[in-house]
């Protein structure tokens, strides 16, 4: 009996090792994505696709959705330091959009894990996204940027509802392609 439960502990340290090391890796691959892909929204520059959600929302569909919230954490302080022009204001924004993004997303999917339940979850976090991010920009851009919160509101329908839309699209479709056979080769280095 305590060979076996020795034998259990030590595999449960072996996976939580494994899920910790996976879960950096992610963290590092969205870091890279920051900094190698950065294109900006054409009606408003400052506004900036990159795909670094995509392996945040792999992970968060491998481990959970707090897995999910500790990377998008930590990608925004080192986007926040060194990549963003917009400091703070960028890095909480980040976490406000992808936190949204994951912890709605990754809970459903926890629920339903299936094909469709990954089809909604993706769905969902996207709008979820796009919604919390028209009352974000309408709180915090006149804190941060002293823009009036009416000059905000006129930006929504052209700039900020099509950009998040199209950014949270777009990484939820590479991750729904990605997701299978990464989670494939994830298993089976935990096995």
């Amino acid at each position: 009996m305590k060979a076996s439960q020795t034998l259990n502990r030590q595999q449960l340290g072996k996976n939580i090792l494994v899920k910790i090391a996976v879960t950096a890796m992610f963290c590092a691959i969205a870091i890279v994505l920051m900094y190698l892909i950065r294109i900006p929204f054409p009606v408003l520059p400052f506004l900036v696709y990159d795909p670094a959600d995509i392996p945040i929302i792999i992970c968060t569909f491998l481990f959970g959705p707090a897995a999910g919230l500790i990377n998008t954490v930590i990608v925004s302080i080192i986007q926040m330091l060194t990549a963003s022009s917009d400091g703070l204001y960028g890095g909480l924004m980040h976490v406000i959009a992808t936190g949204t993004y994951v912890l709605t997303a990754g809970l459903i999917y926890k629920y339903r894990h299936t094909l469709k339940g990954a089809i909604a979850a993706l769905c969902f976090g996207t709008l979820a996204w796009t919604v919390v991010m028209i009352f974000a920009n309408l709180i915090i851009t006149p804190l941060f940027m002293g823009t009036p919160t009416q000059a905000v509101a006129q930006l929504l329908i052209p700039a900020i509802i099509p950009f998040n839309l199209l950014k949270a699209g777009i990484n939820s479709i590479i991750a729904f392609i990605l997701y299978k056979s990464i989670s494939t080769v994830v298993k089976r280095i935990l096995k």
